[in-house]
C-alpha cells in the first residue's frame, strides 16, 4: 500500500485481521472507487457513557485530573479495544484527546473539562496582547506524553494516532469570542488576518511534530474521524464559517485552508452543518482535498434524504463524502444515491446487525 511518498506499509493487527483489505477500500474511497462495496465504519450507542458507568469517579478530585490521567486513558482504551469487533472500516485507533479546543489552550486559554470533552474560556481581550504557543504547555506535554505511551504498546494491537486540532478561524473564535470575533472583522482587519499567519505556521509545525512520533513506529495517519491513511492525513474544518458571509470567509479563511491542505496528501474537510455548507462551493475548490465530511445535524436537519441534492454536488465535483446514516435511513439513501465515493457512518447496537449492513452495502 502507497504512503503517500511512494513506498509500501503494511500493518498486522491481532485485533483488525482484515486491517489491508479495509485499507484498501479506503484508499480506493479517497479516488471515489469501490473495490468490492463502499467503506462502512461503526460505532456503538452511548460506549463512551457505558465505559465511564462503571468508573469510581473519587479517583480524582477534579474532572482534568481525570483526563490528565495517562494511565487511566490508555487502560480504558484498551478495555474497549478487547470487548468488540472492528468490522468494515472500524479501526481500533487511540487517539490523545483533550478536547477540540486544545490548541487554543497551548496559547493560554484555559480549558474547562467536562465528562466526554472540554472547552477553552476567551482570553484575548485586546489585540495588543501578545499571542505566542507555549511549547511546553501542560496540554502539548500530556499530549505527547500520551502518545509516547500508545505508541510503545500499539504494536500488533492498534493503531496510534494524534490529537484534534483546530487551527485557524475556530482556534480565534475560542481565544477571542465568537461574537467579538464577528465584530472584528470590521475593527480589526489586519490583527485578525496576523494571527492567522501565526497559528497556521505554529499548526504546521505541531502537526509535523506528532506526525514524526507516528511515522517513527510506522503508523498511519489518523486523528478524531477514525479514518487512517498512509501519508500525511488532515482534516480542515472551520465550524465558525456559519457565522460569516462568503465574502469574509474567502477573503480571512480560505487563504488559510489552503496552506493546511497543500502541506498534506490527503484532507477530509469537516463541513459541519448548513450554515457551513453555504461555503462549499469554495471549499470544493480546495486542493488535495479528497473528501468531505458532512454533518447535517439534528431536529429539523434530519432526515440525511432531505441532503441528498448536497451530497450529489460533492460527488459530481470528484469528492468522496463521509455520512452518517441511522439504520433506519440505509435503505432509502442506497436508493437515492449512487455508491461511488460514499463512506457510510453507523451507530449500531449489535455485531450482527453491522454484519447485515455491510451485507447489503456489498449489493448497493
Amino acid at each position: 500500500m502507497s504512503d503517500g511518498n511512494n513506498q509500501t506499509t503494511t500493518i498486522e493487527l491481532e485485533t483488525k485481521p482484515d486491517f489491508a483489505e479495509a485499507m484498501q477500500r479506503v484508499e480506493a474511497w479517497y479516488h471515489q472507487a469501490i473495490i468490492d462495496r463502499p467503506p462502512v465504519r461503526f460505532s456503538r450507542h452511548n460506549a463512551e457513557f457505558e465505559l465511564l458507568d462503571n468508573v469510581d469517579r473519587s479517583r480524582w478530585p477534579t474532572l482534568k485530573a481525570r483526563w490528565f490521567d495517562e494511565e487511566y486513558q490508555i487502560e480504558r482504551f484498551l478495555r474497549r479495544l478487547h470487548s468488540q469487533r472492528y468490522l468494515g472500516e472500524t479501526f481500533p485507533i487511540f487517539w490523545p484527546n483533550l478536547g477540540p479546543n486544545v490548541l487554543a489552550a497551548c496559547y493560554g486559554c484555559h480549558l474547562e473539562f467536562g465528562e466526554v470533552t472540554s472547552w477553552a474560556e476567551p482570553i484575548l481581550h485586546r489585540y495588543a496582547q501578545p499571542v505566542a504557543i507555549d511549547w511546553q504547555s501542560e496540554y502539548l506535554v500530556k499530549l505527547e506524553n500520551l502518545t509516547r505511551r500508545a505508541l510503545d504498546i500499539c504494536a500488533g494491537q492498534f493503531i496510534v494516532g494524534y490529537t484534534d486540532l483546530h487551527p485557524g478561524m475556530d482556534w480565534l473564535a475560542a481565544l477571542r469570542g465568537s461574537e467579538q470575533l464577528c465584530l472584528d472583522f470590521y475593527d480589526h482587519p489586519e490583527a485578525i488576518a496576523g494571527l492567522l499567519q501565526i497559528v497556521t505556521a505554529d499548526f504546521l509545525q505541531l502537526f509535523d511534530r506528532f506526525d514524526a512520533m507516528l511515522k517513527s513506529k510506522q503508523q498511519p495517519s489518523a486523528s478524531w474521524m477514525a479514518i487512517p491513511f498512509f501519508g500525511r492525513m488532515h482534516i480542515p474544518s472551520c465550524d465558525f464559517a456559519t457565522l460569516i458571509s462568503p465574502a469574509i470567509f474567502n477573503e480571512f479563511v480560505m487563504p488559510v485552508l489552503h496552506t493546511e491542505v497543500t502541506a498534506m496528501t490527503h484532507n477530509i474537510f469537516h463541513l459541519d452543518g448548513k450554515g457551513v455548507a453555504r461555503h462549499l462551493d469554495a471549499i470544493l475548490g480546495l486542493p488535495n482535498t479528497n473528501a468531505i465530511q458532512w454533518v447535517q445535524g439534528v431536529g429539523a436537519d434530519q432526515p440525511i434524504l432531505q441532503w441528498v441534492p448536497l451530497i450529489r454536488k460533492i460527488q459530481a465535483a470528484g469528492k468522496s463524502v463521509v455520512v452518517d446514516l441511522t439504520v433506519a435511513e440505509l435503505e432509502p439513501f442506497i436508493d437515492a444515491v449512487e455508491p461511488e465515493g460514499i463512506l457510510l457512518c453507523m451507530a449500531t447496537e449489535s455485531e450482527e446487525q453491522e454484519r447485515a449492513i455491510l451485507e447489503r452495502v456489498a449489493r448497493w
